[in-house]
């Protein structure tokens, strides 16, 4: 029925064009679930004081319909086709003409780009749909992560039991594997957090950071655990340092690390062995 789909120039296009959709909606989810997040909170403290909240509009990932922030513009389905309606539309809202983000389109492409690079590296079949959960997931914490400084759990502990089971039939690594790396992926930077609280008296990471490379070490292994906080950690401390020189950031203002750790697993994900047997060869 879908050996159409075998021939990998095909499959590669059309899971660039699912990611570009794909990616339309993780901008909805990246905008909005902090925000349920929020009145979330709200209603529990508001329970908890014996309160009671004034009733307010429906809030969540498929409801209001989106909208201009300036003007209210409800947002058209034609105005919503990724990437060709910021290009049509010039990058202007079209009733107030108000600039629309660039980070949109941004995170449409990316999210086409590393879909479609999956299908490449996995071709058709059940690591190709694990990926692309696995991908998708990422993304949307990188820029969540990037606004609020928080990996909310609605996202990383799925992403965690998602891991597991596709490594059930070992779709990417022995189940074994799998739970071990789990396991060891909390306990790294959980032990990291408590010894640099020690030490210093302060938070070096929030408990999502556990969780997310909890749910990298389920997915990839715990043997690729090392790469992964090699490379986040590399490339955390030169963006940071970059910051802190270039753009002034101050040293007491916190980076969100989960971006650097998304980064890393994706690379894991994609090229882990190669980078770890090269890794070894030049030790």
């Amino acid at each position: 029925m879908f050996e159409f789909l075998n021939d990998s120039v095909t499959l590669t296009a059309m899971t660039a064009l699912l990611g570009l959709f794909v990616g339309s909606f993780l901008n909805v989810v990246i905008h909005r679930l902090p925000k349920m997040m929020e009145l979330e909170w709200q209603a529990q403290a508001a329970e908890l004081r014996g309160e009671t909240l004034a009733e307010r509009e429906r809030f969540n990932l498929a409801t209001p319909r989106s909208r201009c922030p300036h003007c209210g513009h409800q947002i058209t389905a034609v105005e919503n086709i990724p990437v060709v309606s910021f290009l049509l539309l010039r990058g202007r809202c079209r009733h107030c003409k108000a600039p629309i983000g660039i980070r949109y389109p941004v995170i449409e492409v990316l999210t086409g780009l590393l879909s479609a690079f999956a299908a490449w590296r996995f071709g058709y079949g059940i690591a190709l749909l694990g990926a692309l959960a696995f991908l998708w997931t990422m993304v949307a914490l990188t820029f969540i992560d990037l606004d609020t400084q928080l990996l909310p759990d609605n996202l990383t502990l799925p992403l965690l039991w998602l891991g597991l089971l596709f490594n059930l039939p070992g779709t990417y690594i022995e189940l074994s594997s799998a739970v071990i790396g789990a396991v060891a992926g909390y306990l790294t930077l959980w032990s990291v957090y408590w010894l640099f609280k020690l030490v210093t008296g302060k938070e070096g990471m929030g408990y999502g950071d556990f969780k997310l490379l909890a749910a990298i070490g389920a997915w990839l292994g715990w043997q690729l655990l090392p790469l992964t906080i090699l490379l986040s950690s590399a490339v955390g401390a030169v963006v940071g340092i970059g910051l802190i020189v270039f753009a002034r950031h101050g040293r007491n203002v916190p980076i969100p690390f989960g971006p650097y750790l998304a980064a890393a697993g994706v690379l894991a994900l994609f090229f882990g062995e190669q980078l770890t047997t090269r890794y070894l060869a030049l030790l």
